[in-house]
């Protein structure tokens, strides 16, 4: 993404808010939308909103388009998806007009928001803001559809899931907002998923960076995207319910943060695959043959391994398995190509990773990860470890029981700050 041009600010406080499909998912909700924009406003602050389509509208809108064909063209799935967010913007901004508010209502291709063309996973390149500058300056609230673009040739494009997230995020930005707040059904970050173990603790404060990791592991509470773009422009992001007055958790920099802690939590990555091709010739371009192909096709791979065996060599990698459906008429072109003798495709994987600082340098949390895991008969492989995540493959059936049992192990230790060897070694790895 381009740098943001800035234009002059009013003096007054700017919030972007952004609300999610649980928080828009009927009248009611989008009324009280509605009243805490307005709430804001009248305190004091210019006020963006961003929100997502209504809860399940998204599903139900791809679902139509896999009625009509069982692999449809990415550039028309954008078209229909874009389109829930079209109605939920357009009610919101009656919503704010129904509590005696002024607000105008602004799609992604009337900011512009411009992107790639990387239908159903674009990237953005600029916020235009002038529009929005106005808007405020008419005492408006702006409410903007999130998840949806316009590219170079002016096709809807949209920003994969979770893409308000993104757009709030790249607002903020853009305005030069002082904070930018993401509305959902739960109260903030968790140290684990809290519909999945009961004993998850909300954070107070995360850094950017091990939030960015908790992300792209599978923790659903921001989009990868939108983290990146608050880290390096510098904008808190505040975490909080639609439904509470509690306050959330604060995604800032790390001088930032409220409280200082080894460990930030867990995250799990479902309907994982993992393709391993072996008996091919060995060759250094192998592994830059299969990026290649998987980065024409913007899908990504993790847990990358490439071993060499005599004059032959094997290549493993995991990725999504609907990445892999739609990959796999491509890959197994390449295959072909490698003169491969075995390609082994196991399906129903979880990716289950500890997110804190220093992993890497303490062997002990390697070893504990293993040993709570094996004391009750789950298996972990292609183990991925750098300094500030520990990343391993269950059965997808095990996932929550291990994301349970990681947790007690390492986070409920009585002092999260002590050292990690110390704390994670006491009484041996029995």
């Amino acid at each position: 993404m381009r740098a943001f041009e800035q234009f002059p600010r009013s003096g007054r406080p700017l919030m972007v808010k952004k609300f999610g499909g649980t928080s828009v998912a009927d009248v009611e909700r989008i009324r009280k939308v509605a009243r805490l924009a307005l709430e804001s406003q009248r305190a004091g602050n210019d006020v963006v909103v961003v929100v997502s389509a209504m809860s399940g509208e998204t599903n139900r809108l791809l679902g139509l388009a896999h009625q009509m064909l069982s692999r449809p063209d990415a550039r028309e799935l954008d078209v229909i998806a874009a389109t829930g967010e079209q109605v939920s913007t357009a009610l919101t901004s009656m919503a704010i007009q129904s509590e005696g508010g002024q607000s105008c209502s602004f799609l992604g291709h009337q900011l512009p928001l411009r992107t790639d063309s990387a239908f159903t996973r674009a990237r953005i390149h600029q916020v235009e803001q002038e529009r929005i500058r106005k808007a405020l300056a008419r005492g408006q609230i702006a409410v903007v559809a999130g998840f949806q673009g316009v590219d170079s040739d002016d096709n809807i494009t949209t920003l994969g899931r979770g893409g308000s997230d993104t757009t709030a995020v790249a607002l903020a930005a853009a305005l030069g907002a002082d904070v930018c707040e993401i509305y959902t059904d739960v109260e903030g970050v968790y140290t684990v998923d809290p519909r999945v173990c009961a004993s998850g603790r909300k954070l107070k404060s995360i850094p950017y960076e091990e939030m960015l990791e908790l992300a792209s592991l599978g923790a659903k509470v921001l989009q990868v995207r939108s983290v990146e773009i608050a880290m390096k422009y510098e904008v808190p992001v505040h975490v909080r319910s639609t439904f509470s007055e509690e306050e959330g958790t604060w995604v800032v920099s790390r001088e930032k943060t409220f409280e200082s802690r080894v460990l930030a939590g867990l995250a799990c990555e479902r309907n994982q695959a993992r393709v391993e091709i072996s008996g091919i010739e060995h060759h250094p371009g192998r592994v830059a043959e299969l990026m290649e192909l998987l980065a024409q096709m913007n899908t990504s791979v993790d847990l990358l391994r490439h071993c060499r065996e005599d004059v032959h060599a094997s290549l493993a990698f995991t990725l999504a398995e609907e990445e892999l459906l739609r990959a796999r008429p491509s890959l197994e072109q390449l295959v072909e190509r490698m003169g491969a003798s075995r390609v082994h495709v196991s399906a129903g994987l979880a990716k289950v990773s500890l997110v804190g600082i220093g992993i890497r340098s303490d062997p002990w949390i390697a070893a504990r990860v293993c040993r709570s895991l094996a004391r009750h008969g789950i298996g972990v492989s292609d183990l991925a470890v750098n300094e500030l995540r520990i990343s391993g493959l269950v059965e997808g059936n095990h996932a929550d029981e291990a994301l349970r049992i990681l947790h007690e192990a390492f986070l409920l230790a009585p002092t999260d700050a002590a050292e990690p060897s110390a704390a994670y070694a006491e009484g041996g790895l029995q």
